[in-house]
């Protein structure tokens, strides 16, 4: 089993930045793709950015050039920095694994936190 636990959101103005951060926890051996999807009010839920083990990273073109998606192995954490922003930004934004290894040697895809909300005020 693995746990996600998002954290970092909150309300901020237009133009500024916030820097979130989700933990994976459990019996991890190894996280394949870390990413963030975000799902606003009435809409889908959509890819924002995800990061590969060894570091290549895939964004969403919403957001290239304004967010910066990271992750430390060691802690199984990964980050999303998110400068520039603007009101349509706002959304519930959830941390996703894929390819978790346990140390049973199980792989588990498609693991959810429960989400951070980020408000960005015109």
């Amino acid at each position: 089993q693995v746990q996600l636990v998002e954290s970092g959101g909150g309300l901020v103005q237009a133009g500024g930045s916030l820097r979130l951060s989700c933990v994976a926890s459990g019996s991890i051996f190894s996280i394949n793709v870390m990413g963030w999807y975000r799902q606003a009010p009435g809409k889908q839920r959509e890819l924002v950015a995800t990061i590969a083990r060894r570091g290549s990273t895939n964004y969403a073109d919403s957001v290239k050039g304004r967010f910066t998606i990271s992750r430390d192995n060691a802690n199984n954490t990964v980050y999303l920095q998110m400068n520039s922003l603007k009101p349509d930004d706002t959304a519930v934004y959830y941390c996703n694994t894929n390819g978790v290894v346990t140390v049973s040697r199980f792989v588990l895809d498609d693991c959810w936190g429960q989400g951070t909300q980020v408000t960005v005020s015109s």
